[in-house]
Parts: C-alpha cells; sequence; structure tokens
C-alpha cells in the first residue's frame, strides 16, 4: 500500500500533482457502482487500462489506486505547508508585517505568526542523521531572528 512517506521519495511536488490529477479525473469521470451494470469491487489488479475504449468512459479506480490517490493528496498537502512556510519566510525577507502575511494567508497575523513558529520550531527537531531535511541551529536562529516578534 503506498503511503506519503513511500511516495515523498518517489514523487516531487509537481509529479505527484500530476499523478493525482489523473488518477482524481479519472475517479470523477469513471461512472459510479450504482451506475454500473455489475458493481463488483475492484481488487488490486492492474490491468493498465485507464479507459473503457468501447464506451470512452473512465474506469473506476481500483483498491491500490483509490489508496494511492488519498496518500498523494495527504503528500500535496504536506508538501504545500512546507512550501508555504518558506514563502512566509520569503515574505518577512522582503519586509511584509504579520498583518499582510496574515491576509495574503486568509487569516489573522497572529494565526500566521504562530504557525511559522510551529514550523520552525518542526524544523528543530528534525534528525538530519535520520535523513530528514531540518533546518541547523544557525539556521533556525535565522529563521526566528527574521520572524521576530508580532507586531501591532
Amino acid at each position: 500500500m503506498a503511503t506519503p512517506d513511500e511516495l515523498e521519495r518517489q514523487y516531487t511536488l509537481l509529479s505527484a500533482a500530476a499523478r493525482f490529477d489523473a488518477l482524481r479525473t479519472r475517479d470523477a469521470l469513471a461512472p459510479s457502482p450504482d451506475d454500473a451494470d455489475d458493481a463488483a469491487v475492484l481488487d488490486d489488479g492492474d490491468d493498465g487500462d485507464e479507459s473503457d475504449a468501447a464506451t470512452d468512459t473512465a474506469t473506476p479506480l481500483n483498491r491500490k489506486e483509490a489508496l494511492e490517490l488519498l496518500a498523494l493528496g495527504e503528500l500535496l498537502a504536506r508538501k504545500a505547508a512546507y512550501g508555504r512556510q518558506l514563502s512566509v519566510r520569503s515574505a518577512r525577507r522582503a519586509g511584509a508585517s504579520w498583518s499582510q502575511i496574515g491576509a495574503a494567508l486568509g487569516t489573522s497575523k497572529q494565526a500566521a505568526w504562530e504557525a511559522h513558529n510551529r514550523w520552525i520550531d518542526e524544523q528543530a527537531k528534525q534528525d538530519r542523521e535520520a535523513g530528514h531535511w531540518g533546518l541547523n541551529d544557525k539556521e533556525i536562529d535565522a529563521a526566528r531572528t527574521l520572524a521576530g516578534e508580532l507586531d501591532n
């Protein structure tokens, strides 16, 4: 079964998004079991067909693909959250206030500041020896300085 951690090693953000989009589109276009004459449960078989040439409709996802779709969704959410905090750091570096950042994120300045500081804390906890990409002590100090205090 595909997990977000396994898929992270296989996919970049763009390739994960493309695979997610392909599976999600096929899932959306496939007839529901209620609409189909045969409502048999699909197994983990992978025949490689993504559409039925005779009827020109997408085939429903099998169990393996449906679980992959879920795992890809989680992977994309994780990658987007990480990228969001890198963008917050770039906005701070460019002189944006926490009020401006909060507005850009559709949240309050306090929620944006707290989320960014939680991200910094998580980066500090990452174990580089275990293969994680956390920030080192010097980078953590720089991130905390850049984040600053919650402005008025």
